[in-house]
């Protein structure tokens, strides 16, 4: 049986997708930091200073200045800006995924669509007669 395991984990696909979960963790990062910091500020200064993280529901009595203090109290709270800053996030995510796929996919099609270099001909009929004729003649 641990035979078998490490046969599995020694093909390549097993490898290949660890690798890529990493990288996506890391990825996930940056694309998070990236909707926080950089692409917020901007959807918020068009929107009068709306920050999406902070818009909330309370589902029942009571009234909170901010998300964390209706959390901290223990009130039931409908987070949707959160839900949409996961909207986001993903758009990102899947915008960026599908244009490294694009590329790869295009790198694919330029090599299969590469010619093959030419074989060498070789001598040609005439050149073949020719050695024939000088073969002879001696």
């Amino acid at each position: 049986m641990i035979k078998e395991f490490k046969d599995f984990i020694a093909k390549g696909n097993v490898m290949d997708m660890a690798v890529g979960i990493i990288i996506g963790a890391a990825f996930t990062a940056i694309v998070s930091s990236l909707v926080a910091d950089l692409i917020n500020p901007v959807i918020s200064l068009f929107m009068g200073g709306v920050d999406f993280a902070g818009l909330f529901a309370v589902l029942g009595d009571g009234e909170y200045a901010s998300l964390a203090a209706a959390e901290e109290d223990g009130a039931a709270v409908f987070a949707y800006g959160r839900f949409i800053m996961a909207v986001i996030n993903f758009l990102i995510i899947a915008f960026v995924v599908f244009m490294l796929v694009r590329s790869v996919n295009n790198m694919k099609k330029k090599e299969e669509e590469a010619p093959a270099p030419a074989p060498d001909p070789g001598p040609s009929e005439l050149d073949i007669l020719m050695e024939i004729r000088d073969s002879l003649k001696k």
